[in-house]
């Protein structure tokens, strides 16, 4: 592969401007480092992101640094506690603010801006700050809005604040160069709320981190041996446990196989229902489930090799809203999914046409419990699927794949 372009060589045509980025290891701070690292191949790029508040909240990071060949700017913004309202909407506005005047102070005319829909305060202020400055602006579309809220039941779905968010997000849809979607469901969501004069819309999914992730035999595992759970067959669920991930579900499918003696659940994450699960899980007295908090990313070869099958679960109506980066991981480890989504998804279409799991209803307990019934009784069967999904990761989801289609899209 080639070699970074230096970060001496021209000045910086290529920007990234996320509010996570490397040492985070959220999920979107993860991708798009990686992103950037990848497009610095090519040209010199500068990344605008702001100081760790996530999963390295309080890492001593410098304002400046160039890392991989891509140059990084961290913004400054107040660092409240984001789970009360007030203060985080204080963080969001300082941080919005100096990251907004960074964005007009360092691009220039025609240079192409890359940047996600979370937090989703910041494409607006990037995408004013490209016109202002007559720079190109693509949009990575990683969740919609409102659609998503009015799902979690934080708005009502034909009240005036949907029906203005709407209307905002169509303009930002409608200002951008390119829109980059995460799934075949997303690109017709997209694309049905930017209507007539849309600009082009691109899929292009999330990896699997097959370099770092490889498939673990049960039988050395260490996580397993550490639990006692060597000879249990181990549902796995790894990320994040918010109300957009079905929880309440999750927590009935551990109700319905309580009493099936090899069956384990296996919860590795936090979010903003890992304490309702706890206590619902306390309550209820169930003593096939198994809660850790969460993992380090590097660590994930052992945790989601430890499962037998990953579990990835959303709520009704959220074909289209988000697409679970777990899944590729699940994929990369090579264990097949139970997938409890919307039947006109991308994670539905992923596990079908590729032949590595189970798709059922959310909400659909029966069809769960059915599922894992089905893979007690035919070992060879999840091992063929588990392989299956390995290959998928390795022919399609590649680093190395879906990264030089960001190459050749953003250029």
């Amino acid at each position: 592969m080639s070699e970074p372009v230096p970060a001496g060589a021209g000045r910086i045509e290529r920007w990234v401007v996320s509010e996570v980025y490397y040492p985070e290891e959220t999920s979107t701070g993860h991708y798009l480092t990686l992103i950037a690292e990848g497009l610095a191949r090519d040209a010199r790029v500068g990344v605008i992101c702001a100081r760790p508040n996530y999963s390295r909240r309080g890492t001593r990071v410098p304002a400046r640094e160039t890392r991989r060949g891509v140059e990084i700017f961290r913004c400054w913004g107040s660092t409240f506690d984001k789970n009360r309202l007030p203060l985080r909407v204080i963080n969001m506005v300082t941080l919005g603010t100096v990251m907004f005047l960074t964005v007009l102070r360092r691009i220039r005319r025609r240079d192409l801006v890359l940047v996600g829909t979370n937090p989703p305060v910041l494409p607006f202020l990037v995408a004013l700050a490209c016109r202002l400055r007559g720079a190109r602006c693509t949009l990575k579309v990683e969740d919609v809005y409102p659609d998503n809220m009015v799902v979690a039941g934080l708005i009502a779905p034909e009240g005036w604040m949907a029906r203005g968010l709407n209307a905002l997000n169509r303009r930002l849809y409608l200002g951008m160069e390119r829109i980059l979607v995460l799934g075949r469901d997303m690109d017709r969501c997209v694309r049905k709320k930017a209507g007539p004069g849309a600009p082009p819309v691109q899929r292009i999914p999330n990896w699997s981190d097959i370099d770092t992730i490889v498939p673990l035999p049960r039988a050395r595992n260490p996580l397993l041996a550490e639990l006692g759970l060597g000879d249990k067959f181990v549902i796995g669920y790894a990320g994040n446990i918010g109300p957009l991930q079905n929880i309440g579900f999750l927590f009935a499918c551990m109700v319905a196989l309580r009493n099936e003696p090899r069956v384990r659940f296996l919860v590795i994450g936090s979010g903003k229902m890992a304490g309702w699960l706890a206590q619902a899980v306390a309550k209820e007295g169930l003593e096939n489930v198994v809660l850790l908090g969460p993992k380090p990313r590097e660590e994930q070869t052992v945790f989601l090799g430890a499962c037998d099958v990953g579990i990835v679960s959303l709520c009704a109506g959220m074909a289209g809203l988000g697409v679970p980066s777990r899944i590729y991981n699940v994929m990369a480890a090579g264990r097949p999914v139970v997938a409890a989504v919307d039947a006109d998804s991308e994670i539905a279409a992923l596990v079908a046409e590729e032949d590595i799991g189970w798709v059922l209803s959310p909400g659909d307990t029966a069809a769960f419990a059915g599922a894992i019934r089905e893979a007690l009784a035919d070992p060879a069967g999840v091992a063929a699927r588990g392989g299956r999904a390995r290959r998928a990761a390795e022919q399609t989801y590649a680093p190395a794949t879906v990264i030089g289609q960001y190459r050749q899209v953003l250029r």
